[in-house]
């Protein structure tokens, strides 16, 4: 596939479902090649990086996506790409620096560097990029997987948007700071779960109820990770159900 000319690739991503284009490297790495690299100075004045995809027609509504543990691979790109394509204004943000990790254990060093005042200022300086961009308009809201679905939901508390989906992230804010949040929150989460469990979660809803916020759970019986289709523990059906419910999330509140 990769030594096709680009037009043929692209033609065939054309026609492929996207868990098809993210279990292929070689797809995948097509789908992203499209994206721009954008770069902006945050608030602490160092600069952070984020890659976009516009749709056909702008303006239009903006979603911000926040990567996995594994930084802002070709993955996460081509989901932005997707998004794109169904209309949105896509960002991907990069909260590693640049870092793209290949290993579990570079993964864990990189996602245990991120400094979350740093992080939290990096999201807050590409939301209010996106809020003023002459191609958005309407709603704005954030996703992110894993490392990435708990500061979806950290975005939202740092520059309060329209919609938040979280899949499988880390929710311990407290009601306190969730009293922040703007829109609804969607979050898909998994019975097999051993670090973003039931109890966690259940004291998340908790604390959103306290804050008077609304909040969508839903639970598949499969393991973290099971809407990557590279992850060893991905559900082909469990992750198009959830994505289904992302789009229709967004599409009601964007």
């Amino acid at each position: 596939m990769s030594k096709l000319p680009r037009r043929q690739v692209l033609g065939a991503l054309a026609g492929l479902p996207l868990a098809a284009v993210l279990a292929d490297p070689r797809l995948a790495r097509a789908a992203a090649a499209d994206l721009v690299e954008v770069t902006q100075t945050a608030l602490d004045g160092k600069p952070v990086k984020a890659a976009l995809a516009l749709p056909a027609v702008t303006p239009a509504p903006a979603i911000v996506l926040i990567h996995e543990w594994w930084g802002l691979n070709d993955q996460i790109k081509s989901v932005a790409a997707e998004f794109a394509a169904l209309g949105y204004v896509a960002l991907a943000i990069d909260l590693y620096g640049g870092t793209v990790a290949t290993t579990r254990e570079d993964a864990r060093a990189a996602m245990q560097a991120v400094d979350g005042a740093v992080a939290a200022d990096t999201l807050e300086t590409w939301i209010a990029w996106l809020k003023a961009h002459k191609d958005v308009a309407g709603g704005i809201g954030t996703v992110g997987w894993c490392f990435g679905g708990g500061w979806s939901l950290n975005a939202s508390i740092a520059a309060p948007v329209e919609a938040t989906v979280v899949y499988y992230g880390r929710v311990t804010q407290p009601a306190a700071e969730l009293a922040a949040l703007k829109g609804p929150v969607l979050g898909h989460f998994a019975t097999r779960d051993k670090w973003i469990n039931k109890d966690m979660v259940g004291g998340f809803q908790a604390a959103m109820a306290e804050a008077g916020k609304s909040v969508t759970a839903h639970w598949y019986e499969a393991d973290h990770a099971f809407a990557n289709p590279s992850s060893g523990r991905y559900e082909a059906a469990d992750a198009q159900l959830s994505w289904q419910r992302t789009l229709d999330f967004f599409k009601a509140n964007l």
